[in-house]
Order: C-alpha cells, then sequence, then structure tokens
C-alpha cells in the first residue's frame, strides 16, 4: 500500500473548523486548504488539499518557526488552538467559524483567526489567496475602508477579509507582521452567496466566536459524566453536530471530495452529501447520549427530502433534499498526493441499496423507544418505506459498501430488510395500521428469515455470509448481536464474529470491510475504521466487555493529534485514508462506547 511522502500533509493532521453551515480543514502550519462557500457541497475558496497551490489557501503561521508546541481544541467546544515555538517567543494561533451571530446581520460564513504572542513579539506571515471552483478561479480584488478590508468577488459570490491591526493584504503574496503580548493580530473573513456582504469588526468577531464557545461548551453540559472515555466521545459528537446542515438538518458523510482510499489509487469519491444510512447510525449515537432534538431534526429532513421519491429511499441527497448531479472528474485537479480522478458528484446516487431502509426505520423505532410518538405523516413515510421492503427484498442490491460492480443478494442487506419490517411491525403496535399491512409485513419478514437462514448461512464454518454463493465474509455482519434476528448467545452471533475477525484482520485493531480488491474496482483499500468500532459493540453486545473494551482502548490510539478520524486507514503506517473527518466513524465510535456503558451495567 502506498505511503503518504513527506512533502504532503497528513490527512489525520488537519483539524476541522465548522459553522454547521460548511467547513475548514486547517493544518498544523495554519494553512486553511479547504473551504466551500457557502456551503458544504459549495465550490472550494480554499482548494489546495486536492486541487494543489493554484486552488488557493489562506495561512497565518510564524515566519521562523522551530516546532509544534501544541496543537488542540479548547475542552468541549470547536475551537482550535495551535502554539508554536520560535526563536522570539511563543506564537499561538486560535480560529473557528462562528456558528451563530445572535440578534446580528450575519455573513453566511464567518472565519475568525487570531494570534498572540508569549515571551516577546514575534513575527508571522499572513498568505490570503482565494481561488474559487474548478477553474481555481482569481477574484476580483477591490480594497476598502482605507485598504483594511480587501473584497475578492465572483459572479455569483464574494468575500471579504479584515484585520486588526490594519493590513494591506494583497491576496496572493506573502506579509509579515510583528505580533507582541500586548497586540494581537486578529482577522476575519466573510462568506456571502448574496449581498450586501458583511464587513465585521475583527475585535467583534472575535467577541462572537467567544460566545459561541460558550455555546458549544453548554451544549456539551448535559452529557453523561459517567460515560466511559467522555471527552473522546465529546469529540466525536462535536464532529457530528458540525457535520450537520443547519438551515435543513441534512448531516454531510463528510465535508471533503476525492481523499484517497489508498494513496495513489481512484477510489477517490464525492462524501458531501447526506445519506439516509449514515445518518441514521447518527440518531442513535445522539439519543444515547440524550440528545434528542439532533434525532428529530434528521427525521424532519428526511421527511422533506424523500417527498418526490416515496415509498423510494434514495440512497443519497443533497443537503437541500435533491437528487445529486451525475457524477463526473475535473480535469487538471492533481488530487491528494497524486491521488486521482478528483470526482464531483456521486454515482452510488442511482444505486439500489436495500439496506438503507432497514437503517431508517430502526432509527424511528429508536426515537419511538426514547418516548417520541411519531407524527402521522413521519409514520406515513416509514410504513411507505416498510411496503417497498415488502415488495423488493427478492431483488439483488449494490449493498452497503455500493460496490460498482453486478448486483448481488447480499446478506447484510437481508438481514437490514429484515430489521426494517421487524421495526416496522413493532412501531404498528403504536400507531394505526391497517390488519392488511401487518399481515403483509409478517409474511415478508418470515419468508426473509428462512431465505437467509438458508441461503446466507455455511453451517460447516458457523458463519453468516458476505452474500448468496460467496465464501466471503462481510463486516457489516457486524451489526448482527444488535438486530434481535437472533437470540442471544447464538452461536451463528459469535461464530461470525470470530470468521470476520479472522479472516478481515487488518492487523489488530483494524479490520478489512471485505476482502480487499473485491469490489471490481483495480488495486486494494485501507482498513475501514467504522467496522472496528462495529466490532466493538458487538463484542460488548455478546458478554465480551474485557475484549471490546481493549479494542476500544486501542483504536482511539489511532485518532489523529486533534482526535478526528477519517473512514480507512493505512494498515501499515496507521496514516488516515479517505474523506475526513469521516461522520459513519464518529458515530460508530459514540455507539461503541455507548455499548461499553451497557455492558457495565449488565
Amino acid at each position: 500500500m502506498s505511503h503518504v511522502s513527506d512533502s504532503v500533509c497528513p490527512i489525520e493532521d488537519y483539524a476541522l473548523l465548522g459553522d454547521t453551515r460548511s467547513a475548514a480543514l486547517v493544518g498544523p502550519d495554519g494553512s486553511i486548504d479547504w473551504l466551500c462557500i457557502p456551503r458544504f457541497d459549495g465550490r472550494p475558496v480554499f482548494g489546495r488539499l486536492i486541487g494543489g497551490p493554484a486552488a488557493g489557501s489562506f495561512g497565518m503561521a510564524p515566519a521562523r518557526p522551530l516546532g509544534l508546541e501544541s496543537r488542540h481544541y479548547r475542552p468541549e467546544s470547536v475551537t482550535l488552538e495551535t502554539t508554536w515555538n520560535t526563536d522570539a517567543g511563543l506564537l499561538t494561533l486560535t480560529e473557528g467559524l462562528v456558528t451563530e451571530l445572535s440578534g446580528q446581520l450575519l455573513p453566511s460564513t464567518m472565519l475568525v483567526r487570531r494570534l498572540t504572542a508569549k515571551d516577546g513579539p514575534v513575527e508571522a506571515t499572513i498568505t490570503f489567496d482565494p481561488r474559487l471552483g474548478e477553474q481555481r478561479q482569481s477574484p476580483r480584488i477591490q480594497h476598502r475602508d482605507r485598504g483594511n478590508v480587501v473584497v475578492c468577488s465572483w459572479p455569483t459570490t464574494a468575500i471579504a477579509l479584515r484585520t486588526t491591526p490594519d493590513l494591506n493584504v494583497q491576496p496572493g503574496l506573502a506579509h509579515t507582521v510583528t505580533v507582541t503580548p500586548e497586540r494581537p493580530f486578529t482577522s476575519v473573513l466573510s462568506v456571502a452567496d448574496r449581498e450586501p456582504l458583511v464587513y465585521v469588526d475583527p475585535d467583534a468577531a472575535w467577541d462572537a466566536l467567544q460566545r459561541d464557545e460558550l455555546q458549544w461548551r453548554a451544549w456539551c453540559r448535559n452529557i453523561d459524566s459517567t460515560l466511559p472515555y467522555r471527552d473522546v466521545v465529546i469529540r466525536s459528537l462535536l464532529t457530528l453536530r458540525l457535520l450537520t446542515y443547519s438551515p435543513s438538518g441534512a448531516p454531510v458523510a463528510a465535508p471533503t471530495t476525492s481523499l484517497p482510499e489508498v494513496v495513489g489509487g481512484v477510489r477517490n469519491w464525492d462524501y458531501r452529501y447526506a445519506w439516509p444510512r449514515d445518518a441514521s447510525i447518527g440518531i442513535a449515537a445522539f439519543l444515547g447520549v440524550g440528545k434528542h432534538d439532533e434525532a428529530r431534526a434528521f427525521l424532519a429532513w428526511l421527511l422533506s427530502a424523500t417527498r418526490l421519491d416515496r415509498p423510494h429511499l434514495p440512497v443519497l441527497l443533497t443537503l437541500h433534499g435533491k437528487h445529486p448531479a451525475p457524477e463526473r472528474e475535473l480535469e487538471d485537479w492533481p488530487g491528494y498526493a497524486d491521488s486521482v480522478p478528483v470526482r464531483q458528484g456521486n454515482g452510488a446516487a442511482d444505486q439500489h441499496q436495500l439496506d438503507g431502509y432497514g437503517w431508517v426505520l430502526d432509527a424511528a423505532w429508536l426515537l419511538t423507544q426514547a418516548g417520541h410518538r411519531l407524527y402521522s405523516e413521519t409514520w406515513r413515510t416509514m410504513a411507505g418505506f416498510a411496503d417497498s421492503v415488502a415488495t423488493r427484498w427478492r431483488e439483488p442490491d449494490a449493498g452497503i459498501w455500493e460496490v460498482r460492480a453486478d448486483t448481488t443478494h447480499h446478506v447484510h442487506s437481508k438481514l437490514m430488510a429484515w430489521l426494517a419490517l421487524d421495526r416496522a411491525l413493532r412501531i404498528a403496535d403504536h400507531h394505526h395500521t391497517t390488519a392488511r399491512r401487518t399481515r403483509r409485513w409478517t409474511a415478508a419478514r418470515a419468508e426473509l428469515r428462512e431465505e437467509i437462514a438458508s441461503c446466507g448461512y455455511d453451517p460447516d464454518r458457523g458463519t453468516y455470509l458476505r452474500s448468496y454463493g460467496s465464501s466471503d465474509v462481510d463486516a457489516a455482519l457486524l451489526v448482527l448481536p444488535h438486530l434481535g434476528f437472533e437470540p442471544p448467545g447464538s452461536p451463528r452471533v459469535s461464530g461470525t464474529i470470530d470468521a470476520i475477525v479472522h479472516d478481515l484482520d487488518a492487523g489488530s485493531p483494524l479490520l478489512y470491510r471485505y476482502p480487499p480488491g473485491h469490489d471490481g474496482l483495480p488495486g486494494t483499500e485501507g482498513a475501514f475504521l467504522p467496522c472496528s468500532f462495529w466490532l466493538v459493540q458487538a463484542l460488548a453486545k455478546s458478554g465480551r466487555a474485557a475484549e471490546a473494551t481493549s479494542l476500544f482502548h486501542d483504536l482511539i490510539a489511532l485518532a489523529g493529534p486533534v482526535g478526528l478520524y477519517g473512514e480507512e486507514m493505512d494498515p501499515l503506517t496507521h496514516h488516515h485514508l479517505g474523506n475526513y473527518p469521516q461522520a459513519l466513524t464518529h458515530a460508530a465510535l459514540v455507539q461503541a462506547a455507548l455499548a461499553l456503558r451497557d455492558a457495565c451495567k449488565e
């Protein structure tokens, strides 16, 4: 498997700045190398991460750094602090995207960055080089208010940079400023996709960022103080919140596109969309820590987003519930560490994936278990999804891993179809449903159980299989202990867990999601991080709490320097791979911690 070169910032070294509308990735060198405007799925204005230097970046750092002193988020917040050593003293960069500016006219995105010095004056370098979109367009530049505001505009959007002390910034050029202990340097970047463009005073923006930090701490305050690994769980929950598009409630899978599943390979996909499956896993995570509003917001988005497709459940949707544009490749974009192609759009949107129905109906069931009765429209939607499963469960599908080869009968998909019908029947006990409908669901659930048991299980090996007629196993089957498909302590469940650990081992604590290369694409891929956290859940649920705890401990040691995870990991180097940070990985981490908590109570 290829390694990241010394000249490229490892994926896991990036930190996330977010405001629940868009997100920036900033490296340990103080350079923002990724920011799409005005939304997660918008055009990048800083795109060096996958577009090279010509795609733009925004750097603030010491002119002559001696090394990194520390880098972390402030406790229970999304404000990032990076401190460097220099020969003149310490220089700290504190930064964040402001989530709300209550009672004020605010831009659609507001990035606040402040440099402070300790022990003496420190020279810093400011490089502001915005380029927009696929063509990496240079902006039209204007200076206003005696030059302390630089406005960069394109035909459909504009951004403004304002600084204190005033700095007559020329985009694309490096500027040197002297930061003293008495006088910090503060910049505020305002983004708008509409007029007027708001020029926010840097000191007022700094105050807003501090107020925003207090709001995040208040949000974290009522999370169970006895939760195992609480600080780690809170970081994942905050990440999930930042990856939820607040205007619609849509959870984005990741804020990036085309970060590779293997460096130099072609498995580079656009994840700036909302997958109902992944979002449903996030619901369980939020409900498990008492965050019910986030769970309800997802269902509200799902009702709106699927209204034109019901009873079909789309595989993925845009943040506003639309079908994504066709997948295409961007010309002349070098990709991360020469990993091409760089893609926009996602061809998996056109696939048939049966498992999504199970995740969504299970999330609705969890919401009812938490004491929330479904509104009539919500229940009609969920019942329609169950009807679709009862009609289509015999069809082959692309499966949870969205394999771009021929469809087949994936055992995990069939299990999740069974789950969809089972959860629909449970909800129907408390919501009006016709007898004819429940009979149809009951019959289909029974047929599914019989077929899965006869076609999806290998009695000689004592394990469920990846697909009918296959000899492979599938790490997605680690959900078995949570479904109720098998009785507690079932040897079929323990046999499946053991077979997955044996056959898909990528070097403990890592797992491949299926045998590498068995997906119709050239090359291989990294270990799939959510699967390892699913293994923690499966072990905890199966009475193997000690194994689960040890595995979880090993996994949290593999987090990036600021506690974030990608989708995959290189088993040899432990560099993170795939789009980053990955919501599914963080949701699986939370669920794993909850499973450990529950196992300790039993």
